[in-house]
This record gives structure tokens, C-alpha cells and sequence, in this order.
């Protein structure tokens, strides 16, 4: 052996136990590839076109957010459901002659997904309260503004 063949450090295409380096789990175009913060907004933005699909051109101008926890004001007042001192899981913004529109849903992730217990029940928690939302902005009943609501 020479002297630069020793200096030189090898490069590794295997680990100790000779198996290589392992690659991920699954492709990128599968569901099991995305993360939760990814399939929750595809639950939010299922929900929305399925009402958008009714209620288009009333819901020109209403814009949906989603944020992983409320904020500190949001726990005063919101909409939590089972107490006064309950987390909210969504939030109406009402824009009062406001040049962006007329108004804002906002959905907190982290709590919804602590409630639920799986996939389709967060799926139908996360379509109930945005059907809520905009009933309340609509003033309307929940039922009138999606005959489903509640069933799922």
C-alpha cells in the first residue's frame, strides 16, 4: 500500500451491517407519503369545494385559513363546544365593509386533530365545523347550508 491510498478516506456505501442506505418508505405521489399537516389541508380544502360547489357566489369572497393553534384572544371567546373554558376548533372572522371580502374561517388543526379519533371522524369534524362557519356567516341553519351535515 501506498501512503496515499491510506490518507485517503473511503466513502461509505453501506452501513456496519451491510444493508446500505435505505431509501423512503414510500413515493411522494401516495397519500401515506404526506405529512398531517398536508392531509389536513386536503380535508379543509375537500370541505370548502364541496360547499363552493353549492354556495359558489356566496362564498366569493370568504377566505379560509388554517392555523395549528389559536391564539392566545381566540381562547377568550371561541367556539369550543363544550364549556367556556373548551379550545376552540374553528373561528368566524366577519369583515365589517372591509375591502378583502366578507369574511374569514379559520380552522385550528392541533385541536381538531386531538378530539378525533381517526381519519374519517376528523374528515367529518373538520367538514361539520366549516359547514357551521358558514352558516353562521350565511345566517343560516347548518342543515340548510349542507343537507349532510351531521350524518358523517
Amino acid at each position: 500500500m501506498d501512503s496515499q491510498s491510506r490518507s485517503r478516506p473511503r466513502a461509505r456505501r453501506r452501513d456496519r451491517h451491510g444493508r446500505g442506505m435505505r431509501g423512503p418508505l414510500a413515493p411522494p405521489q401516495v397519500p401515506i407519503a404526506l405529512t398531517r399537516s398536508e392531509l389536513f389541508d386536503d380535508l379543509v380544502r375537500d370541505s370548502v369545494e364541496r360547499l363552493q360547489g353549492r354556495w359558489g357566489k356566496e362564498l366569493d369572497g370568504v377566505e379560509f385559513e388554517i392555523q395549528e393553534v389559536p391564539a392566545e384572544d381566540d381562547l377568550e371567546g371561541g367556539d369550543g363546544g363544550d364549556g367556556d373554558d373548551a379550545v376552540p376548533l374553528a373561528r368566524l372572522v366577519v369583515d365589517e365593509g372591509g375591502a378583502s371580502g366578507r369574511g374569514r374561517i379559520v380552522v385550528f388543526r392541533r385541536p381538531i386533530e386531538l378530539r378525533a379519533t381517526g381519519r374519517t371522524d376528523r374528515a367529518a369534524l373538520v367538514h361539520d365545523l366549516i359547514v357551521e362557519q358558514v352558516a353562521d356567516l350565511l345566517g343560516l341553519e347548518p342543515d340548510a347550508v349542507d343537507p349532510r351535515y351531521g350524518e358523517e
